[in-house]
């Protein structure tokens, strides 16, 4: 029992925001088209717009390995790699936030440190990307151990995370590093020469280290991160949607503790430097939300330690009204992100029902290009007799000389096949009296057709469409 106690002392945090994104991992398995490059091998045959970095793929899978080799022994569903990759990254990333959320507690007390990891928990974005291979991830965890060292007083060492993310991973992570570094010169916390000559080696480091190994892989001399809405749209739309109750509270928390607007800042001018791109979204700016936790954390804190004074009982009332509303946002991002993978659901169904009885015969899938975006990854596949072809440009009319078993498509109608079944996906939110007062609108995204000419599959029994 006493074991017990000290373990949920030291972790107790760890294990509660752990929970929430494995249960995200298991609710929500499946991967979209930015997630494609670091979930699959097949950048040669789909190469992207832009080279991409193997470094953070490779330390993960490196990780993952056992689990992924035990997975195969038992010869499980590969969807079970998938979840242990997912998961390992998650715990990658949490410990970082972990390492972050220390220094935290060290600064400001062990009360705001739990409001911090409160405001995490009621939050969706956050703990449902960490688990995601997007390369903004992976900087996201360097950009967090950046803040655990700032705080630290490690000023080198957090100026060297932030370089090691921008070269490595999101080359505009500069715009991050460079409103930091200025700051931490005017504040003389560094020197020019030291600095230049830290980063400077840090910097030869990470190209060298990128170059060698992404060069084998990518088949040429390269270095990917050299190849690469509204003005407001940051600060009206995507940073009050991921923080929600924290958003007013780190605006409170600037004005109540001094110390908060050294730290504020430089992540401001990062979100405000981003926002001059024509090209906006929310993951871009993830390395931004820690930050603003801890300040609305000290807000929190401040309201939570005066609620027994006048006008603090109420702002303690509104508080905890913002806490509710934005576990409920959550939970309704949740339901709509759950139904966001809809040809995910619609390979995982047509393997349940689409085998055939001659096991001899290939099993082809074509896959359009809209179901490849989303939510099917090769961790979806089966083994033989199935095959899977994600050719692209074939017209409608082609497809009955194809040969093709089943076709999983955005299109309900294809000559030559009949439509199975199909898979709903959200579409939007609907406002209803009554309880809840929120539904989500769900139309069919992805239609499962077989071939017309094949007696086995017309004889099933299907949904259809």
């Amino acid at each position: 029992m006493v074991l017990n106690s000290k373990f949920m002392q030291l972790y107790g945090y760890d294990v509660l925001l752990g929970s929430i994104a494995a249960f995200y991992v298991f609710m929500a398995p499946y991967t979209k088209v930015e997630e494609s490059f670091n979930v699959q091998y097949d950048h040669l045959e789909f190469p992207g717009v832009v080279p991409r970095t193997f470094i953070g793929a490779l330390f993960v899978s490196i990780l993952a390995s056992p689990f992924v080799l035990v997975s195969s022994l038992l010869q499980l569903p590969k969807i079970y790699s998938l979840y242990a990759v997912r998961l390992v990254l998650g715990c990658i990333i949490l410990s970082t936030l972990r390492f972050f959320r220390i220094q935290i507690k060290k600064n400001f007390g062990s009360q705001v440190e739990a409001f911090f990891v409160i405001l995490t928990a009621i939050q969706f974005h956050l703990l449902f990307y960490c688990t995601r291979p997007l390369p903004n991830i992976f900087a996201f965890g360097l950009v967090n151990l950046a803040y655990g060292y700032w705080f630290k007083r490690s000023f080198y060492a957090a100026l060297n995370s932030l370089i090691f993310a921008t070269i490595i991973f999101r080359c505009d992570i500069l715009l991050l590093v460079s409103p930091l570094g200025l700051q931490l010169l005017l504040s003389r916390s560094i020197s020019l020469p030291k600095a230049i000559l830290s980063c400077g080696i840090t910097a030869l480091f990470c190209v060298g280290l990128t170059i060698l190994v992404d060069s084998f892989p990518w088949r040429r001399l390269l270095w990917p991160e050299l190849e690469t809405h509204a003005f407001h749209w940051y600060f009206t739309s995507a940073l009050p949607r991921s923080l929600l109750a924290a958003y007013p509270l780190f605006v409170l928390g600037v004005l109540l503790d001094r110390r908060v607007m050294l730290y504020i800042i430089p992540v401001l001018l990062f979100v405000f430097l981003y926002s001059k791109l024509p090209h906006k979204e929310l993951r871009f700016i993830i390395s931004s939300l820690p930050m603003f936790n801890l300040s609305a954390a000290v807000a929190a804190s401040r309201i939570y330690n005066n609620r027994k004074k006048g006008f603090w009982k109420y702002l303690f009332v509104a508080m905890l009204g913002l806490f509710v509303i934005s576990l409920g946002c959550t939970i309704v991002t949740f339901m709509a992100s759950y139904e966001n993978y809809p040809s995910g659901y619609a390979i995982k169904a047509l393997h349940n029902t689409g085998h055939l009885k001659n096991n001899s015969k290939e099993v082809c899938v074509h896959i359009d290009t809209f179901s490849a975006i989303n939510g099917i990854s090769r961790f979806c596949e089966n083994d033989e007799p199935w095959r899977y072809s994600k050719e692209e440009g074939i017209p409608l009319q082609e497809f009955r000389s194809r040969n093709f078993t089943y076709l999983l498509s955005e299109h309900a109608i294809i000559n030559g096949y009949k439509c199975l079944f199909s898979i709903k996906g959200f579409s939007g939110i609907r406002l209803r009296p009554g309880f809840p007062p929120i539904s989500l609108v769900k139309n069919p995204k992805v239609y499962v057709h077989g071939d017309a000419e094949n007696d086995e599959i017309i004889r099933k029994s299907w949904p259809e469409c």
